[in-house]
């Protein structure tokens, strides 16, 4: 049975870029680098950055599906602040519950840095439900 999310691998064009960017922006620990990648953390969070020649680069995301960390509502402010000041490319405006910077890494992944819970945005949805919702308790 699954029991967690075990690790995020994500491609990138230009290894030594993206380990920049996850260590200088999103404060990632590097534990380990090598020729064909390198594996960081960030908090219990894995991530494993894999060169793939086959990637392209985009400036947009194709989709909505986005990688979220989370952070405080202290942090939150300062963090987006931070990642301005470097550059970081943003992808969208937040218009859900609780603070969220949406923003793209050097090879366009998707990111979120987002104030709040599961629990916190179920709530919000009990007040204020998408349309056809459901909850399952």
């Amino acid at each position: 049975m699954l029991t967690a999310l075990n690790h995020l691998t994500l491609a990138v064009t230009d290894l030594p870029r993206s380990l920049d960017f996850y260590t200088q922006v999103l404060g990632c620990r590097l534990h380990a680098r090598w020729d064909g990648g390198a594996y960081l953390t960030l908090g219990s969070l894995w991530i494993c950055l894999s060169p793939d020649a086959q990637r392209v680069s985009a400036s947009t995301p194709p989709d909505y599906t986005h990688y979220a960390f989370s952070l405080s509502q202290a942090d939150f402010a300062p963090f987006v602040a931070h990642a301005r000041a470097l550059g970081v490319r943003e992808w969208k405006t937040n218009r859900s519950e609780g603070d969220s910077f949406y923003f793209l890494d050097p090879d366009g992944h998707a990111l979120e840095a987002h104030v709040g819970t599961l629990e916190s945005r179920l709530a919000q949805c009990r007040r204020q439900p998408y349309a056809g919702m459901q909850f399952f308790d």
